[in-house]
Order: structure tokens, then C-alpha cells, then sequence
């Protein structure tokens, strides 16, 4: 109880916090603390809109069915994975069997198969199909994969976070590409810009050389969204990660922060993903995974519903992707904390009140309903396998305060999950003598919550070029029905130098 009441009070707090920026702060800026715009935004050329919104329907279905034939190909002929000795038999027993939970590791379940998904998703979307019509051919290619690229049992949890995420990363990438792309460009120029939007959206750039777009030289310049107002902040530093507070244990490496803003806050959303927000980050630390954090919202619908002088306040309903992974510290023997939701959606709330230059802040409310993640589990664990598949809610809010005419900013975020396992195993259930195959459970019956703070000041010095401090601290609180609860804390410190463009 007082592991709750501890939880309950830290996030009253937080909300508190919130509503006195709020009441008491005199301006907001956007989501970036100090955001410059990177480039001059213009609405799109109905020839650009007419040009690449002609549908094609075999095209993305022939696309589709490559795809998982070549990882079908590629899984028997060059890993060559039990799972990949396909059948007409398996297919039988997968039309008949039902779904179950797997028992992949979290990085292939909630961001490899969205990434996946992703290129089913854009296979249509490059195709002029729309954001929701995509979304119907990842979810078919989901589930034929499912039903004949594998001889393991059909997945319920990848049939849900393959087409839901792969609309996250598949509309994020889908946009930066768009973004990247000019048709009037030639030579040299014209080479890079079809090569790197290639590699952001990989589907688009190989429909693009299909089709012979790469090569086309028109007098527009084909982005279907025009131009947006869209803003980078890229971050390089040190990192120590400490597990303990005197420092005895801890972990040194290097950390690449990305964050992008890509829209306007306050106008209304007229199409899916007309704004939205990602930060990455990557590291080079002993132990660590290279991909440590993904984090996407995205506006599915938005409102303003106030716009005065000084002050505007905006709603809308979003889709959210987050993946947090760490792995065995050495003089700790153990994983802090593990967090993969690539399928939650919920409302969210911003407002802004400006004044005068002197300083500024923003600030941003979000409540979410997770509909499927995972979470580390202290006790489920195969060679392959060591967290529950859970749903509940998340709450995440934030603050920029910008001050000194812009020079310098001090922020906080804060992202709370609560986190249920209903479908748990029998209690005394020996996990040495199951089947995983099929074991169809969600993992151990319990109640975890997860809650990471950012706290990060920024100051300019030099025209766009900031030092920047950053501390987080990542918590997580298990409870078990058979087991002691676990909790677990630990924190990033970081000092880097940030380029805003």
C-alpha cells in the first residue's frame, strides 16, 4: 500500500507542477525548448496532390507479398530458423489453431515487426493511398505473415503491434521523405535527395524507382504536404548511467539525442499526423543496446479551442509509440528496466500564453490507454524472452520555460505507465517443464508501473550551437501475485553540446 500511496503521491505532484506553470508562466514556446524553424513552410501544389494521389491496388499487394516472401527466404536459406520451415501443413494448423502470445525477445516484438509494418503500411501509402486505407493493407499483410510466413503458431500480440506501430513509424517516415524529395532537382543533388529519402522510407524510394519518379524531372516539387514548419534538435554528448547514488555503480558511454517537431501546435489537424513529435536516442555504452529510446506522438485529430491575443489551447486525440530498453549492468547483475508500446492512443492537451520576449513557456497534458506493450518481468524468462505483455494507461506531461530572450531554457517531462498482466500462468506453475511454443500467457500475473523524469537546461553559445545538461531517472515498480514486489531506480546523466536547425 505504501508502494502505491508513493506512486499516487509523485504523480499528484507532477500534475501540480503542470497547473502551476500554467497559471503563473506568461508565454509557451513549442515542444523543442528553443525551436528554430529549419525551413520557410507553403501549403502543397494541387498538381503534386493530383500527380501522386492516383491509387494503384496490385502494385503495394505484389510489394506486400514480396516482402514476406523475401524475409520468409531469407529466415530458411540464411539463418535458417526452425520457424521458417513453412509447410502447406503449418498452414493448415494456422488457419485452425487460434492465436497466441510469442515469446520473441521485446526489440523484435514492438519495434523490428512495427518497423515491418511500417514498409507494409508504405507500400500502400506511396501507392495514393491515404493514412486509414494504409493502415488496412499493413494489418493484411500482418496476418497473412502470421498465417503462412511461419510455421509458429499465429501471434496475437504481433497482429497488434505490427499494423498499429508500423502506422506510427510508416506515417513519420513516410512524411520526413516527403519532406526530403524535389522533383525539380537534378544531377548530383537530385541523387542524394532519392537516396536519403530511400533509406528514410525505403518503400517509397524503391516505388519511386519502379515507377521512374526517382528520375522525373517536373516543375513542382512534388511534397504532397507542402512544406511544413518543422524544427531538428540534435544532441552529442558523454553519458553516465548510474545505478546506485553514491556512484559505485554506473556505467560510462556517448549519447545521440534526435528530437523532432514537424507541424504547427495550434492549427487544426486536417489529416492524420499533420503534427507530430519524435526524440531517438542511441548510445555507445559497455553492456547497452545501440537503440536505448523511441518516442513518437503523432495527431490523429486536433481542435483549437482557444485563440486570444496573447494565448491559443489546442486538444486533440494522438497516437503514441514508446520503447525504453536497457540491459545487464555488470556490477549491478541485473536488467533495470525494459518498456516496448506500440499501440496506445489517447487525448492530449496543449496550451500557449505569449506576452513579450523575456521568457516563455510551454506546456502539455497527455492520458493514454495502452493497448498492448511489454514490460520487464523479473521471473518469465526463456533464452529469448523476459518481460509480460500487459495493457492499462500512461499520463504524460512537460513544460519548457524559455528565458533570458530566448537564449536559454529549463524543461521537464515526466511519463507515468501503469501497466496491467491479466492473463497470467497458474500459481505454482513450474516454468522449467513448459512448452513456450504453446504456453499461451501473457507472462506472470501482475501490476508494474513505470515513470521517467527529464529534467534539461539549455543555453546558446554560439548562433545555433547549445551546451546542454540532462539528468534522467528512470523508476519501476512490479507487484506480483506470487512473487515479492521489485522495484528498481536508476539514472542518466548527460552534458552535451545541441545544434538547433
Amino acid at each position: 500500500m505504501a508502494d502505491r500511496r508513493d506512486i499516487v503521491s509523485r504523480l499528484t505532484s507532477t500534475l501540480a507542477l503542470l497547473i502551476v506553470s500554467i497559471l503563473w508562466v506568461p508565454e509557451i514556446y513549442s515542444q523543442i525548448g528553443i525551436r528554430k524553424e529549419a525551413v520557410v513552410p507553403h501549403k502543397p501544389d494541387s498538381l503534386d496532390i493530383s500527380y501522386y494521389g492516383k491509387k494503384n491496388f496490385w502494385r503495394p499487394m505484389a510489394e506486400i507479398i514480396g516482402l514476406n516472401t523475401g524475409l520468409l527466404a531469407y529466415d530458411r536459406f540464411v539463418l535458417n530458423t526452425p520457424g521458417s520451415k513453412v509447410t502447406l501443413e503449418s498452414m493448415r494448423r494456422n488457419l485452425t489453431s487460434g492465436f497466441k502470445w510469442d515469446s520473441d525477445m521485446l526489440g523484435t516484438n514492438t519495434f523490428l515487426h512495427p518497423y515491418h509494418g511500417g514498409l507494409y503500411f508504405n507500400a500502400a501509402r506511396s501507392n495514393g493511398y491515404n493514412f486509414w486505407q494504409s493502415e488496412i493493407f499493413a494489418a493484411a499483410g500482418s496476418l497473412t505473415w502470421e498465417l503462412f510466413g511461419e510455421c509458429e503458431y499465429p501471434s496475437t500480440n504481433d497482429f497488434i503491434c505490427t499494423p498499429i506501430g508500423g502506422a506510427v513509424i510508416g506515417e513519420t517516415t513516410f512524411r520526413a521523405s516527403d519532406a526530403v524529395l524535389d522533383d525539380r532537382a537534378t544531377g548530383w543533388q537530385r541523387f542524394g535527395r532519392e537516396a536519403a529519402a530511400f533509406i528514410i522510407s525505403p518503400m517509397r524510394g524503391f516505388n519511386r524507382i519502379v515507377t521512374g519518379q526517382a528520375w522525373r524531372v517536373r516543375s513542382t516539387s512534388g511534397h504532397i504536404f507542402g512544406t511544413p514548419p518543422f524544427a531538428f534538435r540534435l544532441s552529442l554528448g558523454p553519458d553516465m548511467l548510474v545505478y546506485q547514488k553514491n556512484f559505485k555503480k554506473s556505467v560510462a558511454g556517448v549519447s545521440l539525442q534526435l528530437d523532432l517537431e514537424y507541424g504547427r501546435r495550434f492549427e487544426p489537424t486536417l489529416k492524420p499526423y499533420d503534427y507530430f513529435t519524435v526524440r531517438a536516442e542511441v548510445q555507445k555504452a559497455k553492456s547497452q543496446p545501440m537503440l536505448s529510446r523511441l518516442s513518437i506522438k503523432g495527431r490523429l485529430l486536433g481542435k483549437n479551442v482557444y485563440a486570444g491575443k496573447n494565448s491559443s489551447a489546442s486538444v486533440g486525440f494522438y497516437q503514441h509509440y514508446d520503447y525504453f530498453d536497457s540491459d545487464t549492468i555488470d556490477a549491478l547483475g541485473k536488467v533495470p528496466y525494459k518498456l516496448g508500446i506500440p499501440a496506445s492512443v489517447g487525448a492530449g492537451g496543449m496550451f500557449q500564453h505569449k506576452k513579450d520576449s523575456t521568457w516563455s513557456i510551454d506546456c502539455h497534458l497527455h492520458t493514454n490507454l495502452v493497448i498492448l506493450g511489454g514490460i520487464l518481468s523479473d521471473h518469465y524468462q526463456t533464452n529469448k524472452r523476459n518481460y509480460n505483455w500487459a495493457s492499462g494507461f500512461s499520463i504524460k506531461t512537460g513544460a519548457n520555460w524559455v528565458f533570458n530572450h530566448g537564449r536559454t531554457s529549463l524543461s521537464f517531462n515526466n511519463d507515468f505507465f501503469s501497466l496491467y498482466t491479466w492473463k497470467g500462468y497458474a500459481e505454482g506453475t513450474n516454468l522449467a517443464r513448459i512448452n513456450y511454443r504453446t504456453f499461451n500467457v501473457m507472462g506472470d500475473k501482475s501490476h508494474s508501473f513505470f515513470n521517467v523524469s527529464e529534467l534539461r537546461f539549455d543555453t546558446r553559445i554560439w548562433h545555433n550551437l547549445y551546451a546542454s545538461l540532462v539528468l534522467e531517472k528512470f523508476a519501476r515498480l512490479t507487484k506480483y501475485r506470487d512473487f515479492d514486489d521489485v522495484r528498481t531506480s536508476s539514472m542518466s546523466l548527460r552534458a552535451m553540446l545541441s545544434y538547433k536547425f
